[in-house]
């Protein structure tokens, strides 16, 4: 019978080739994944891993971004180097060690990677690269350089060996090579780009090829601390009694099933952000205008209630929601304006619905974002069904509306989004949940904080977006060059993002011969 193939992790596939190979160690490959059957060995000695090599885009959108948008520059340099048509780094002369006792590895490698844009201000370097894993997690470690500013050997990207390619005999000369391995950002990582990145953000995946050598030399150890005492279990507490049952007489009336709403419901609204990370590009050199009485809130923005069909028990809900919000950064020929929101959901599963609207013309009923409904209660509570923070990814048709000619959507389906609140009363008056503070910009009923639908003549001069520049409109939008004042520009923050959100340019149309 054929054994069943389970993904090997760097530990297990180091002790398998030191096993196999060489007589240097005989530490079996289930060892690397905690097994020995409880015999206790010897400490051994730590192993060399030598000629290593680090195979790692960092983000093939942020690549794009910068040698696209930003006309700025991707240098490698120490013993990095790129791939043809901005390809992928290479970090080499990997050199580290396996420790035997905790299976762990430990690799630095070569070279450092140096994204530039004058026309943006940007100046971002990852240098002295490491990688570091234990069983079937890891991280990649660099010195990240923002404008000067030196964040030193940070956890940047967080490994997930577990999905990796198996490494055993990959390679030349019994290199153990490692495809694939997933990345995401850490928070560190995050705080590299001045937190225009979040948390968790998928990363180009790595390749990681190691070589197993001699024993490493032992360092005088330390004695160690003596185990402690195992403390005393406490007691378990004696189950509970029943309670005895209540005399007949004095029973108290059967309680009225839980209440669902009726199909009428008759106020609401949603809270939603888009992106927190979108946000902050724009507020860098542009604005957020709400209208139609949405509003905005400390965690984006509110849209008023326009109409919903109900059903707590089948879990079932079709709402719509009023108003919008409109996103202009006139540098960065930027024009994008979601409405007519929507919210379609079944059990654990839903859809946010929008329209798009930018220079091009209007998208109607874009399937816009994934819902994932499975942790919250469609039951209803003092009148009100609240489904809070519901989280949301991008979808496919969300992802084009960010796409232009040139460089194609610089967001990805399944990105993350900001969560979604909605809240349906079936009662007029009831109190529905807040998702976040007012700001005070955009009461209801009114047009936010651009007045009737301009930006005014003293921001943006008389090219402005809005007046007969109308979102879907026939007029062009300025297009970005190096006549942009650089107090117009991103600045280095929103700049990193723009790997993501900057480049957003479907709303944007050239005028003159000037491209970006």
């Amino acid at each position: 019978m054929a054994a069943t193939r389970r993904p090997m992790t760097l530990a297990a596939a180091v002790a398998t080739a030191v096993a196999l190979g060489a007589s240097v160690l005989t530490l079996p490959a289930l060892a690397a994944d905690g097994g020995g059957g409880g015999v206790e060995r010897p400490a051994s000695p730590k192993l060399e891993l030598k000629d290593g090599s680090l195979q790692w885009g960092v983000k093939e959108s942020f690549r794009k971004y910068v040698t696209g948008m930003a006309r700025g520059r991707i240098e490698a340099a120490g013993g990095a180097t790129q791939a043809a048509e901005n390809g992928v780094f290479t970090f080499s002369d990997g050199k580290g060690t396996y420790d035997p006792g905790t299976h762990a590895t430990d690799t630095a490698f070569k070279g450092s990677v140096r994204f530039t844009s004058t026309l943006h201000k940007f100046d971002i370097s990852i240098a002295d690269v490491k990688v570091r894993t234990k069983g079937k997690t890891g991280a990649i470690r660099a010195d990240v350089t923002l404008n000067g500013a030196v964040q030193n050997d940070i956890d940047f990207a967080q490994l997930d060996l577990s999905a990796a390619g198996s490494g055993q005999g990959g390679g030349e000369g019994g290199a153990m090579v490692f495809k694939d391995i997933p990345a995401t950002l850490t928070e560190k990582g995050a705080k590299a780009f001045d937190g225009m990145y979040e948390k968790g953000e998928k990363l180009d995946p790595a390749t990681l090829t190691v070589t197993p050598g001699e024993p490493v030399p032992e360092e005088p150890t330390v004695p160690a601390e003596p185990p402690k005492q195992p403390s005393h279990p406490k007691h378990p507490s004696p189950p509970k009694q029943p309670s005895p049952p209540k005399h007949p007489n004095h029973s108290e009336p059967p309680k009225r099933p839980e209440a669902t709403a009726p199909a009428g419901v008759v106020d609401g609204s949603l809270s939603w952000g888009l992106k927190e990370s979108f946000r902050k590009y724009i507020s860098r050199g542009g604005e957020a205008t709400v209208a139609g009485g949405a509003k905005k809130i400390s965690t984006g923005f509110r849209f008023p209630y326009a109409k919903a069909d109900l059903d707590s028990d089948a879990k079932k809900v079709d709402a719509s929601f009023g108003g919008s919000v409109r996103f202009t950064y006139k540098a960065h020929g930027i024009d994008m304006k979601f409405s007519d929101l929507k919210v379609r959901a079944t059990g654990a599963k839903g859809t946010l619905l929008a329209d798009v609207t930018t220079p091009k013309g209007t998208h109607n009923d874009v399937k816009f974002a994934a819902l994932d409904l499975s942790g919250v209660s469609y039951k209803p509570k003092n009148d009100v069904v609240h489904l809070a923070k519901v989280p949301a990814t991008l979808t496919a048709a969300g992802a084009e509306q960010f796409a232009n000619d040139t460089n194609g959507s610089p967001y990805e389906p399944g990105e993350k989004l900001d969560p979604v609140t909605v809240a349906l009363s079936s009662k007029a008056g009831a109190t529905l949940p807040q998702a976040g503070g007012e700001t005070g910009d955009g009461q209801p009923g009114g047009t936010g904080t651009t007045g009737s639908g301009t930006t005014g003549s003293g921001t943006t001069g008389s090219g402005s977006v809005g007046g007969g520049n109308t979102v879907g409109g026939t007029a062009a939008l300025a297009a970005t060059g190096s006549s942009v004042p650089s107090t117009a520009l991103l600045g280095v923050a929103g700049v990193a993002l723009a790997a993501g959100a900057g480049a957003v340019v479907a709303a944007r149309r050239r005028r003159g011969s000037e491209a970006v």
